[in-house]
């Protein structure tokens, strides 16, 4: 008797991939809202060293993260090549200090491999994924964890 066809369901992801000091990481592309070059930013007092501040985006304020420096790596030193990619989570707007955009892909569900329980619990905690496509691993940010605390509770 034949076995039984059974069917496996994959899912695709549209990703947009950036760079941050010099490694691949990705975000969901219906959380990205626009793209844009890099627009110096008004620092807030007391604010975490990872809010690089706010812009002005078309009449609304807009909180600027520096990803690198959220994920723990140095403060970014902005210049005319970095990228501010415009994302919104659960209503809040916000923008992420990248290095490069670098690719618009699609992902199946099956190309998604858990974190390593390697690293820190903050790196688990900000990387949802891991991505493996041809000879690199691309890294899927969590971009709910991203966010501040008390920006995600005003949201």
């Amino acid at each position: 008797m034949a076995e039984p066809v059974t069917e496996h369901t994959q899912f695709m992801t549209e990703v947009i991939a950036f760079k941050v000091h010099n490694d691949e990481y990705c975000v969901d592309i219906m959380s990205v809202r626009e793209i844009r070059g890099w627009t110096p930013a008004t620092r807030l007092p007391h604010a975490p060293s990872y809010v690089r501040g706010v812009i002005n985006l078309r009449g609304a304020v807009l909180p600027i993260i520096d990803l690198g420096a959220r994920l723990g790596f140095e403060l970014t030193e902005p210049s005319e090549r970095n990228v501010i990619i415009v994302a919104q989570v659960e209503g809040q707007l916000f923008g992420l200090l990248v290095d490069a955009v670098s690719d618009i892909m699609s992902i199946g569900s099956d190309d998604l491999q858990p974190t390593p329980n390697i690293g820190s619990d903050q790196a688990r905690t900000f990387i949802k994924n891991v991505v493996a496509r041809e000879e690199q691993m691309i890294r899927f940010v969590d971009l709910k964890q991203i966010l501040p605390q008390q920006m995600a509770q005003v949201a």
